[in-house]
């Protein structure tokens, strides 16, 4: 099996055998581009060049011929938004990214405008700058000319799996245009419960339907491919988090994961059940192999990683990400002191993006290692925050939690994430669960793998880490860390707080 994980930095391209080991791999990064503060870009054109080049790769490093693939499943970053030209095949401006705040304006104008209490009934999501549809609306009206192309049908939009699906297919040469409802739950335009793009919800964004890709399970035909390496099946497409839950075989009620990069990303599967948040998380769709949708609460983290990286890069504090474990572990405790890395607000379960970053409880005692230390536990904190939410909406009570991501070769931190949520923490043989997700979407399509318990038995537990903190001291350092975040609220005056 086969898988490309478009992600955030990188883009890779993976094979794995029937026992889900991994056979091959090939990886390339692609420049971010920040043109103003707040903005975030990406060339869509370099990304698909890098598809090019490391499909083949992959194959010809692990010896295996195109023959010999069963299938390729897609997964990618979320919410990142393409706009191409129909003929050419030439991207309009760069991708916006996920990360881009730009319409935050255009979020608050549209709050107040007729429609908007309708959002989150039909879609599950609240309105806010972090998904698809506000960026979509932004470049319709700030890009001279567009609107009227995107109504003549002369333009497509598309998250990243749309555009390498549809570059992969033809490309300009009848390349199929496509998205699974995984990726489509993450626009603000899908109906939760139709499964098809809301007509209420794209006059309320203004955006031509002609411009929409058509809406598919998540293993499904996507085409087979024409360009790279053709004749090989498209079978399945994901969005990372949604793939990660699938690798991660979280298949029943209940069952959650977290993925821990640049941010942080918890995923509950709730079943055939839709559950309307109450406590500030996403209603979305985990996945969908059949003819009903599996449903989920997901609560995005803005910063994790990065806030390694950002001790790192701009502080200065260590010099490596993995020093940060290292110097954490040279104190007992984090000294009183407490980082909220909310540097361009707080995602779930807060929502506030008139949210800063602070240090608080900071004395002569403290140390730097006590401040590496607050930097992880932070991580641990914000999961916290979203698994009481999950475990309030649901009903249910999080018994364990699997990890994937690269955070977690930090064992300082697992055990930190353990010791606050009193859970089991669990990570897998395989760490890349994003790739094997989609390999395993679709395997299924395929017949490559026979049913979801075969893929359970793939799952093989690579370490562990159980709950040893105290309890009135976990109660004691949660209300510190709750009294911390609330001193961020209000940060940005001139802002309001963004909608649940």
């Amino acid at each position: 099996m086969l898988a490309i994980d478009q992600g955030t930095t990188s883009t890779r391209c993976i094979l794995f055998d029937q026992r889900a080991r991994l056979v091959g791999v090939a990886q390339r990064p692609h420049r971010q581009h920040y043109p103003r503060p707040g903005w975030a870009e990406q060339d869509a054109l370099e990304i698909w060049r890098n598809v090019e080049r490391i499909v083949p790769q992959a194959l010809r490093d692990s010896g295996v011929t195109a023959d010999r693939i069963a299938a390729l499943g897609i997964a990618n970053q979320r919410e990142t938004t393409v706009v191409w030209d129909r003929r050419t095949g030439t991207p309009i401006g760069r991708a916006i990214v996920w990360q881009d705040v730009r319409t935050e304006e255009l979020v608050r104008e549209l709050e107040s405008a007729p429609g908007s209490g309708r959002i989150r009934e039909l879609c599950g999501l609240p309105l806010a700058s972090y998904f698809a549809a506000p960026r979509l609306r932004w470049m319709l009206d700030s890009v001279p000319g567009l609107r009227d192309r995107a109504e003549r049908g002369e333009v497509l939009f598309g998250t990243m799996e749309t555009w390498l699906i549809w570059n992969l297919t033809g490309g300009p040469d009848g390349g199929l245009h496509f998205t699974d409802v995984t990726n489509a739950s993450r626009t603000l335009l899908l109906n939760l419960r139709t499964l098809t793009w809301d007509a209420e919800l794209l006059e309320f964004f203004g955006i031509p339907a002609r411009m929409l890709p058509r809406i598919q399970r998540s293993t499904a035909s996507y085409g087979s491919t024409r360009r790279v390496v053709p004749g090989i099946p498209i079978a399945a497409a994901l969005g990372d988090q949604h793939a990660a839950l699938f690798g991660q075989t979280c298949f029943a009620r209940g069952e959650t994961k977290c993925t821990y990069g640049t941010g942080g990303f918890l995923m509950m599967n709730t079943g055939r059940e839709l559950v309307r948040s109450e406590h500030g998380l996403l209603t979305t769709i985990g996945y969908q192999i059949g003819p009903e949708p599996v449903y989920a609460l997901e609560g995005p983290i803005a910063v994790t990683g990065s806030l390694v990286q950002w001790v790192r890069d701009n502080i200065g504090l260590v010099t490596s990400a993995p020093e940060i474990e290292t110097l954490a572990r040279t104190v007992e405790d984090n000294g009183g002191c407490y980082v909220v890395p909310a540097f361009s607000g707080l995602y779930a379960p807060h929502w506030r993006s008139d949210a800063r970053g602070l240090i608080a409880g900071l004395t002569s005692y403290v140390t730097k290692g006590h401040i590496a230390r607050a930097v992880l536990e932070a991580t641990a904190w914000q999961t916290r925050d979203v698994v009481e939410a999950m475990n309030a909406d649901s009903g249910l009570r999080t018994a364990a939690l699997r990890v994937d991501g690269g955070m977690t070769s930090n064992n300082l931190l697992m055990q930190i994430v353990a010791d606050v949520l009193d859970v089991p923490v669990s990570r897998p043989f395989v760490a890349e669960t994003v790739s094997l997700g989609a390999a395993y979407a679709a395997g299924l399509a395929v017949g490559y793998w026979p049913d979801l318990e075969g893929l359970r038995n793939n799952w093989r537990l690579a370490a562990q880490w159980v709950p040893r903190m105290d309890p009135e001291l976990r109660e004691d350092e949660y209300d510190n860390w709750k009294r911390a975040v609330e001193l961020t609220f209000g940060w940005v005056r001139s802002r309001k707080r963004a909608r649940r």
